[in-house]
């Protein structure tokens, strides 16, 4: 049985609501950057509380942070920038947050502005309190596209004002789990020119949909290999088995670490008896290439339960050029990127150019003896929760921290649509999360 109450139900619900109304869209492909009207609201919320908090701008992203008392020993961070929205696969308005039953519907409702309430919540009552050490809090604006104007430049400045904190709560998970462990995220581009020839044939057009047979998630870094279907993996399959030609590949094609939710080809399928047609042969050995990349012997630095997945979620003709990119996730550096995928394309393509990019962040993957797992399991289960440790698919900011030897934990609501259709947060998980931060927090800093 729950031992919380959810004291701040109906608080936490109306600013959830207020901050899923702002347009925090970030995706640069359309030049969208989050609203700054959501730092003016969460400036203007804390000083109406007394609470001093200040903001941060880098190359046009914003933070908003804050600190209580003296140097902080434990630090509060989350994020309110959202993937973009498929609108026509929504069943609700996904800027007003709509609530059925126990769930709460809205984009960003799990990812990540549940956690942004829930903290900001809990640092309005951490200020009334009369703490041994202080405590750090930051709110970012650009987690979904790498976080390196937001908690990397973060992590920098603390780190030279001599106030990193010895430990840090991420409100960026799900599932009332505590994480302590995630990979690096990675992005690997794979561009060939444009080469048309003609072949006889017919004309055809074949569509592809994403299928999630145990949940519908949409973000790459819970894409599961042999399970989940990829619709550009399933594309790259019917090419290479049916030795058809590309001539065209259109998609719902939102942000490379989110899964196209269909991909639609215009192929020709050769036949002497058919029409003399244009075709374009580097487009179908890229095509054809993509199973075997998403499948690249990568060697990796540590152990992950989701091991090392690699997926083509973006296609784009960028002039002359068709350009793949994969979303790539493992315990690994950049080198070894490089040079396992320069491997395989070398291998299945002709003309090829491949760059790897990726934050300067590292991965995560603290102690489980760590007093800052201990202490929050302590608190979960006092709360009456099953407190269960273990490991996050996708990557956070703690990954700037944890270079700069900060034990971190990623922890969060239950919920489903993550960077999906239909995101909603568990509303009997949200409304005890600031109650589990206050309590967290006063154990850690004693």
């Amino acid at each position: 049985m729950n031992a919380l109450v959810g004291a701040f139900r109906n608080e936490v619900l109306e600013l959830l609501k207020q901050l899923v109304s702002y347009p925090t869209v970030n995706d640069p492909s359309k030049n969208l950057k989050p609203s700054k009207d959501i730092v003016e609201f969460m400036v203007d919320w804390f000083k109406g509380y007394g609470i001093d908090v200040n903001v941060l701008e880098s190359n046009g992203y914003y933070s908003v942070y804050g600190l209580l008392g003296s140097k902080p020993c434990v630090m509060l961070l989350a994020h309110f920038d959202v993937v973009p929205v498929a609108l026509e696969r929504w069943h609700y308005d996904p800027f007003n947050l709509t609530v059925v039953d126990d769930k709460a519907y809205g984009r960003g409702a799990l990812d990540d502005k549940s956690n942004v309430a829930a903290i900001m919540i809990a640092v309005r009552e951490l200020s009334k309190e009369s703490l041994d050490c202080g405590v750090a809090f930051a709110f970012t604006g650009d987690e979904e596209i790498g976080g390196a104007n937001g908690a990397g430049v973060m992590a920098k400045k603390l780190e030279s004002e001599g106030l990193i904190p010895k430990y840090l709560i991420n409100g960026d998970g799900m599932g009332m789990n505590v994480i302590v462990r995630r990979r690096k995220a990675f992005n690997v581009t794979i561009s060939v020119p444009a080469l048309k020839s003609r072949v006889r044939g017919f004309v055809k057009k074949v569509k592809f949909t994403a299928y999630y047979p145990t949940s519908q998630h949409a973000h790459a870094a819970y894409f599961i290999p042999g399970v989940d279907s990829h619709p550009l993996l399933t594309a790259s399959v019917f090419v290479r088995e049916g030795s058809h030609y590309v001539r065209q590949v259109r998609g719902t094609f939102l942000k490379s670490n989110v899964i196209p939710s269909e991909v639609e080809l215009e192929y020709v399928t050769p036949d002497p008896q058919g029409e003399d047609v244009e075709v374009d042969l580097n487009l179908t050995e890229l095509l054809k290439s993509l199973m075997s990349v998403s499948r690249t012997p990568l060697a990796v630095r540590g152990y992950s339960d989701f091991g090392v997945t690699a997926t083509p979620n973006m296609y784009s003709l960028s002039g002359n050029n068709h350009v793949v990119t994969f979303d790539v996730r493992a315990m690994a550096y950049v080198e070894d990127v490089e040079k396992a995928f320069n491997d395989v394309v070398m291998n299945t393509l002709r003309n090829a150019e491949v760059k790897v990019r990726s934050d300067p962040g590292g991965y995560m993957n603290t102690p489980l003896t760590s007093k800052l797992v201990t202490t929050f399991l302590d608190v979960l289960r006092e709360a009456g929760f099953d407190g269960r440790v273990g490991e996050g698919a996708g990557a956070s900011d703690s990954r700037y921290f944890t270079l700069l030897g900060v034990e971190s934990i990623d922890f969060g609501p239950r919920g489903g649509g993550m960077h999906g259709d239909d995101e909603f947060v568990d509303i009997p998980s949200l409304t005890v999360l600031p109650e589990l931060y206050v309590k967290a927090v006063k154990k850690l800093v004693k």
